[in-house]
């Protein structure tokens, strides 16, 4: 064997184990015993220490060294590779392990503190969290901004600096928009009791309508829906509630579009650096699309509104154009994924602002929930009212996912930039969506972004596919047209 093939060999492997705690990550959101956690702490942690172990493997460097791809492919892999190689060395492994073992323990403690409204219980094990990432962050960064280093995690090659940039151009048009659109008569809410097996078999349905291969995936509950694994096992969560069927429908598609572009991936990649979803932008990229342009467009909703007549019967919503109205309206509330699209930014921007703070030090975990109130009061009008429609309510920062947020708000950016070329070269697709049918948008997006997986960089292929420099302006076009034209602006 080559020393090319020797690596690849020897990533498959830690790829594999890899897989394997994803799936331990699964089973203790959806199904695990509530009292095995202690345990399933521990057990994250060892294969924690057995993948940094691997991910930093001396002999890993020597094979880079010697390697000679012979194909862009190739060189792909060495790209990924190394670049995940350089940060694993830089963090020490009982650091690593630490991180793994407090970040299983804590989901649990912040899905019973949230529960329980409790604020303060969830604080003791966030300030461990917080305390562990800095020291991560700092040793990535190696005297540069802890921040960017987390960032890099997610979105290789982008800054705080850059994503505060982005943040900055959309704010104006953002504000404006709400302003003008919150002027005008609301459409009227959806009320009623739907039956939460009725959602979920309606749930079977919407996913498969939008390509989820379910001899490959599954779709089960948990409290904060997500998507998990690659390749060959790729599945999702949703959540109900007896009230707000959109609540399943919408997390379904949104965490469908993660899904497919898991699926779609060349399975040449299966178990390589490059048969992952090259950065969480990219990947919201897929499943805000899929979620709002795709999902909450005209002609979906109509379909989907007879959907809901035959599964629910009359649901108090008149009409198509009705329904369609009241899918996109922009109200007032507090859980950022029940946002509308409007608003869903300015909710990722708060957390963005937030948790750059609490990575340099500049706020401290108790001054948290205090520092949140007062930044959703002055951006949205009005008290939060609870903890789990305030700082408690995602999961992200009790698994340690610093830098995370803003990768919502750059797959927007992506997706509007994406729907712009979609719609040049799919003129059918309003007349498909009409009947239930993705696939012209869906196969669009597996020619043309899914199947590269990790083989460009992240920018690169949104430009490769949409024909543009990834900017804010498309995404910022869409929203103003739609909701003038749903609002009479």
């Amino acid at each position: 064997m080559t020393a090319f093939d020797e690596l690849m060999a020897f990533q498959r492997e830690t790829s594999a184990l890899g897989q394997i705690a994803g799936r331990l990550g699964w089973d203790q959101e959806t199904v695990m015993p509530r009292g095995a956690a202690p345990q399933r702490a521990e057990e994250m942690a060892a294969i924690e220490a057995v993948l940094h172990a691997r991910r930093s493997d001396p002999r890993v460097a020597e094979w880079l060294d010697q390697a000679a791809p012979q194909d862009e492919v190739g060189k792909a892999q060495l790209r990924e590779i190394r670049r995940a190689y350089d940060r694993a060395v830089k963090v020490p492994a009982d650091l690593a392990t630490a991180i793994a073992r407090i970040t299983s323990a804590a989901q649990g403690t912040w899905a019973q503190a949230r529960a329980d409204e409790d604020v303060s219980a969830f604080l003791p094990v966030l300030e461990e969290v917080v305390s562990l990432k800095r020291q991560e962050g700092e040793a990535l960064a190696q005297g540069g901004d802890v921040y960017d280093a987390m960032v890099e995690d997610y979105e290789p090659c982008t800054t705080g600096a850059q994503i505060a940039a982005i943040f900055d151009e959309m704010r104006p048009r953002l504000v404006a928009l709400r302003a003008a659109v919150l002027e005008r008569p609301e459409p009227a809410a959806l009320t009623g009791s739907f039956d939460e097996l009725t959602q979920m078999r309606l749930t079977q349905k919407l996913a498969v309508a939008f390509g989820y291969d379910l001899n490959n995936g599954r779709v089960d509950k948990a409290v904060h829906p997500f998507s998990s694994g690659s390749g060959l096992d790729v599945r999702i969560t949703t959540r109900t509630s007896e009230t707000d069927p959109f609540n399943c429908f919408y997390s379904t598609i949104h965490e469908v579009g993660h899904a497919a572009y898991e699926q779609g991936i060349d399975r040449g990649y299966l178990l390589t650096p490059l048969g992952r979803g090259v950065s969480m932008g990219v990947h919201e990229s897929q499943s805000r699309i899929y979620e709002n342009q795709l999902g909450r467009s005209r002609a979906f909703t109509g379909w989907l509104f007879d959907q809901m007549k035959d599964a629910f019967g009359d649901f108090g919503i008149a009409d198509e154009d009705a329904f369609y109205a009241t899918v996109n309206r922009v109200h007032n509330g507090y859980i950022r994924t029940e946002a509308d699209e409007v608003q869903y930014n300015l909710h990722i921007m708060l957390r963005f602002d937030l948790e750059r703070a609490l990575m340099a030090g500049d706020l401290q975990v108790n001054e948290l929930e205090a520092a949140w109130n007062d930044r959703f009061k002055a951006d949205f009008g009005y008290a939060v009212d609870k903890p789990s429609n305030g700082c408690l309510q995602d999961v992200h920062w009790s698994v340690g996912l610093f830098g995370y947020f803003p990768t919502y708000s750059l797959g927007n950016v992506y997706a509007g930039c994406l729907y712009q070329a979609l719609r040049g070269a799919v003129p059918e697709l309003d007349a498909q969506l009409a009947e239930g049918d993705t696939t012209g948008a869906t196969a669009w997006l597996r020619e043309h972004v899914q199947q590269h997986g990790g083989l460009y960089a992240p920018r690169e292929i949104i430009q490769r596919a949409s024909g543009v420099e990834p900017g804010p302006e498309p995404l910022l076009d869409y929203l103003e047209q739609k909701f003038s034209g749903l609002y009479g602006l």
